[in-house]
């Protein structure tokens, strides 16, 4: 019997449909069709100046858009040749780890609500709220934030926003133990869970796997530690891997990663330098005010910045980061002019969801809900 699951249904965690043929209760074969949600983003930001490319990409994975801001600049910054001053360096990976954090929680509510555990859905919620109300202090926006830039970050940090990421960084780990007290060692969170959608290491690498879903499988790779960029080599962490290979396996790595996460925050709250938010680049950044002579010169600069944009050299790049899924990664190409050549993105869910026929086919018709949460899709980022 063929079965079509989405792209209406929940489970799916978006517009995914899943085309199943099942015998009785069984898989026989799984497909997924993706297209749903297409967009055209990476079309959208050749016609864009390079700084104007930053909101666009917040709407690629929208549970995460600090994270493609970040690998996104990186990659320009990389084409200029830009160096970045410490202090930029640091917020850049406090918001990244609160992004992490964020992502995280919105899968791990979700997936156990997709499982039937509905508490751990509003416990996770709550949290959620205040990371999101941290990134409108900073930001102005609870969700499409565009608070990177090319050179550095947006604003200054408002007076009282470290003092709110420490009290909210106090008071988290204690969140996790309630969420762990739920679902760890529930009998029937185990049942749903453990031995269930498992994949070899071997058969990870093959298909393109990265983040959790890799590490779930006993692969000891993330890109913060491995190729660290921003500054991530001055911060300590534990990269959790687990060699089960199962729904349960990847549940418990990225718990684990919550907490590894609040420790980063904490260090680059302890160790914030002082100093500029931006890149002493005049032609690519609006300077300090300090370094303008007058309001008009000032605004000259902002004029041209907005309606001219900036030149970037000829060349290619490919900048990766690891985001809460894994690794994300953009190609970008410039012909020396104000707007990019060409712009692709490393999907690291399109490449996670290639897993979902090892996962599933074989097993019964309830797995696949299970299978689907436990490699954290947004469809945002699949469709483009």
């Amino acid at each position: 019997m063929i079965l079509n699951m989405g792209p209406q249904h929940p489970s799916t965690h978006g517009v995914l449909r899943v085309i199943l043929e099942i015998d009785g209760e069984s898989i026989v074969r799984i497909m997924p069709d993706i297209g749903y949600l297409h967009t055209g983003i990476e079309k959208t930001c050749e016609a864009k100046f390079y700084q104007q490319v930053v909101p666009l990409t917040d709407r690629i994975d929208y549970l995460c858009p600090m994270t493609n801001n970040l690998c996104y600049v990186l990659a320009v910054e990389k084409l200029l040749g830009l160096e970045l001053p410490p202090k930029a360096q640091w917020l850049r990976v406090l918001m990244n780890e609160l992004t992490r954090i964020n992502s995280h929680l919105v899968w791990l509510g979700t997936h156990a609500m997709d499982i039937g555990a509905m508490t751990v859905f509003l416990y996770c919620f709550r949290e959620r709220e205040d990371v999101l109300r941290l990134f409108e202090m900073i930001s102005g926006q609870r969700m499409m934030t565009s608070y990177f830039r090319v050179g550095g970050v947006a604003l200054e940090p408002p007076i009282g926003f470290f003092d709110k990421v420490r009290a909210f960084a106090d008071r988290f780990p204690s969140c996790v133990d309630e969420y762990e007290n739920l679902l760890t060692n529930n009998p029937i969170w185990i049942m749903r869970t453990k031995g269930v959608a498992t994949i070899s290491a071997e058969d990870a690498i093959a298909l393109g796997a990265s983040g959790p879903t890799l590490r779930g499988s006993g692969v000891d790779h993330d890109l913060r530690r491995d190729m660290p960029y921003t500054g991530y080599e001055n911060f300590k962490f534990k990269v959790p891997v687990r060699t089960e290979g199962d729904v349960y396996a990847r549940y418990l790595c990225r718990v684990a990663e919550l907490r590894e996460s609040i420790g980063i925050v904490k260090q680059a709250l302890d160790g914030m330098p002082s100093g500029p938010i931006k890149a002493d680049a005049p032609k690519v950044v609006l300077p300090d005010r300090e370094k303008m002579k007058t309001q008009m010169e000032a605004l000259i600069y902002h004029f041209k910045i907005i309606t001219e944009g900036f030149a970037v050299p000829e060349g290619e790049v490919y900048q990766a980061i690891e985001s809460p899924r894994g690794e994300m990664g953009y190609y970008i190409v410039s012909d020396g002019t104000a707007k990019p050549y060409r712009v692709h993105m490393r999907s690291a869910c399109l490449a996670n969801m290639q897993l979902l026929p090892k996962l599933c086919e074989g097993r019964l018709l309830a797995d696949v809900v299970a299978a689907i949460g436990s490699i954290d899709i947004v469809l945002g980022e699949i469709d483009r």
